[in-house]
């Protein structure tokens, strides 16, 4: 399937979660199995091109995509998760919010000095949680050059706001507007 053909399988919809909100809502593409499948294909070739060592995927839905790329590599993969979730000693770091602040952690030991660790998630938007992940497999040495999402939302500057960090940005899908 092609990047159009995957984008209709998204759906969107109106005045979610506020109004003037167009929310992109991926259900209906993870649960079309070729969709999936191709979305996941997409991903993986990418990664595997930008020479992916492991994949982080960014709860919740990073989860989705990037532990599928992961397997489809035979790579490892580290979850980004939101704070309290890992029972084990982590590292984290909290970043800025519209209206307030949120943090993110990672178990250290799942990264080794120097890995080449591929960011995956399901939407690039404003970049704030994206930018957060990638500054946080930083201070656990990876080296995190890229990052593939299914949807970017350009108009709403996350993308360039991660290649501004050093971070490449690739997805299978544009939607314009927010």
């Amino acid at each position: 399937m092609d990047s159009d053909a995957l984008k209709s399988l998204v759906r969107t919809v109106p005045d979610f979660p506020a109004p003037g909100i167009q929310f992109r809502d991926i259900t209906t593409l993870i649960s079309h199995g070729p969709g999936l499948s191709a979305a996941v294909d997409n991903l993986a070739r990418r990664a595997e091109q930008a020479g992916a060592e492991a994949i982080a995927g960014i709860e919740a839905r990073g989860f989705i995509f990037g532990a599928a790329v992961a397997v489809r590599l035979g790579i490892g993969f580290v979850p980004v998760r939101k704070p309290g979730k890992l029972p084990i000693e982590t590292i984290g770091v909290d970043y800025a919010l519209e209206y307030g602040t949120d943090r993110l952690e990672v178990d250290p030991g799942a990264i080794t000095e120097g890995q080449n660790m591929i960011i995956v998630d399901d939407l690039i938007a404003t970049g704030g949680t994206a930018l957060a992940a990638a500054k946080l497999l930083r201070m656990a040495g990876a080296q995190v050059g890229h990052a593939l999402f299914v949807i970017d939302l350009p108009d709403l500057g996350g993308a360039a706001s991660l290649r501004k960090a050093g971070v490449s940005v690739e997805a299978i899908m544009q939607f314009a507007g927010d």
